[in-house]
């Protein structure tokens, strides 16, 4: 059975809140936090290690918040993605505080995975079908391609809108065949007064549909997509000059450039799971009673990893 991969990226965590690190506070019954039920999850479905891509200034906070713990069910591995972490050459533009983005965060786990990989964020809780379907793909996929051979989470609009704000998500055009043509970073996507309303990256209203399948940052990836990354990431730095102090280096984007480009293929693997998440802090009494409601259900356990 091929090794597979779950590579977490969670170095933007407490980005949003200010100090500290809310996302990683309990939403479980037993003390669990969103990641937990993530790996969980993963573990379930098979994969064979964890990675999580974390800054420094994280790191110690991380450990004993969830590292060392989960360091004890399945092997675990760190890389870290900072902001002067830049190929040679290039220097990190004064005033620049904003992250690079997931394009930046996935490079930094070059040299660390030789194997089919997923990648997640840390804040969002996915559902169990998705990890299946991503492990299935991926361990069943490893013969050398011409292309890139790339699997996505295809999530329902719908299932994963916030009642506390506007969201971000990569809204994908698909086949009849559920491969992915087209997928677009869609922002302040919202449902006010049962209409959808979303922007587009320069803040121009755009037209979505709640049915439409959406990109959670959930891909099933193989390793030679990072020589694709490094290369990517070097043009994207040249592109944007010196002084940009806000333009990210996105996966959607990525992939996206790459479809069009005729490089890649990528299989949208449907899943009907409910996603909830802490984009806002408002969010947390939602998810801690959406974890709760399926501990009732018996999805879960009460006390997640207790044998």
């Amino acid at each position: 059975m091929t090794k597979t991969t779950l590579a977490i990226m969670a170095a933007g965590l407490g980005s949003r809140f200010g100090e500290g690190i809310k996302q990683l506070t309990p939403v479980g019954p037993g003390g669990e936090i969103i990641i937990d039920y993530s790996i969980y999850d993963a573990i379930e479905a098979g994969f064979d290690e964890v990675l999580f891509i974390i800054r420094h200034d994280l790191e110690q906070d991380f450990k004993e918040i969830i590292g060392n713990r989960i360091a004890k069910i399945i092997p675990v591995k760190y890389a870290f993605q900072e902001l002067s972490d830049l190929p040679k050459g290039f220097v990190l533009p004064e005033g620049r505080t904003k992250p690079w983005g997931t394009g930046q965060a996935v490079l930094a786990a070059k040299g660390l995975v030789d194997n089919p990989f997923a990648v997640i964020n840390a804040d969002d809780y996915y559902g169990k079908e998705a990890f299946v379907k991503l492990h299935d793909y991926l361990s069943s996929h490893t013969e050398k391609q011409d292309f890139y051979d790339i699997c996505m989470a295809g999530f329902i609009l719908k299932n994963t809108l916030s009642e506390n704000g506007g969201v971000t998500r990569g809204v994908c055009e698909v086949d009849e065949q559920k491969n992915l043509i087209k997928v677009t970073e869609t922002y302040e996507i919202r449902k006010e007064d049962g209409v959808m309303k979303a922007r587009d990256e320069n803040g121009r209203p755009v037209s979505v549909s709640e049915n439409q399948h959406v990109s959670m940052n959930m891909w099933g990836l193989q390793p030679d997509f990072f020589d694709e990354l490094e290369r990517g990431f070097l043009q994207f730095l040249s592109e944007r000059g010196p002084k940009d102090l806000k333009s990210e280096y996105l996966l959607p984007r990525i992939i996206d450039q790459l479809l069009q480009e005729k490089r890649a293929f990528v299989k949208v693997l449907e899943t009907n799971d409910k996603w909830f998440g802490v984009t806002y802090q408002e969010d947390k009494p939602g998810v801690i009673e959406a974890i709760h409601k399926l501990v009732e259900q018996g999805v879960y356990k009460a006390k997640l990893f207790d044998s």
